[in-house]
């Protein structure tokens, strides 16, 4: 049924064989525990922003990592003294928050403000990559001809 279903992308896609992996890694990851809340947003036409609300969590406690475009970001809690709470609503339990990121995606920098994480994304295109305009030109290079008639010439005068 999926493949009735994208079928007009089939036909308008090409190379795209790895499309399902990437609904499935997708899917996967739309499953995982809403702990803790993010945010992600466009701050340019290549650059973007994940937030993530991580109050009770230090710099030391708090790992990130990019690795084969995915960025995981782990916060682990040293264990702390006991203490008697009467009401316990501010979670400080450890969390892995994965973030599945497209080709060319780099991490630019991170930091932690008032109990925000802050993760600045950079999409860069190598030149190869970027559009170019493609010049409509003769089908056969007529240098080519060239070539093969000046190298006939001089096995015929030899």
């Amino acid at each position: 049924m999926a493949s009735t279903e994208l079928n007009p992308l089939y036909r308008t896609l090409v190379g795209f064989d790895r499309i399902a992996n990437l609904m499935d890694q997708a899917a996967r990851l739309d499953a995982a525990p809403g702990y803790p809340p993010f945010n992600i947003e466009q701050v340019g036409d290549d650059e973007f922003r994940i937030e993530l609300a991580v109050a009770g969590f230090t710099q030391d406690d708090l790992t990130i990592e990019f690795k084969q475009n995915s960025l995981v970001v782990t916060g682990q809690r040293k264990p702390a003294e006991q203490r008697n709470f009467l009401h316990r609503g501010i979670a400080e339990r450890s969390f892995e928050r994965r973030f599945g990121l497209a080709d060319h995606v780099r991490v630019a920098g991170a930091k932690l403000e008032n109990g925000l994480l802050t993760i600045d994304l950079v999409r860069e295109l190598p030149e190869t990559l970027k559009p170019r305009k493609i010049e409509i030109g003769d089908a056969a290079p007529k240098t080519a001809k060239v070539v093969e008639a000046a190298a006939n010439d001089e096995t015929e005068a030899a």
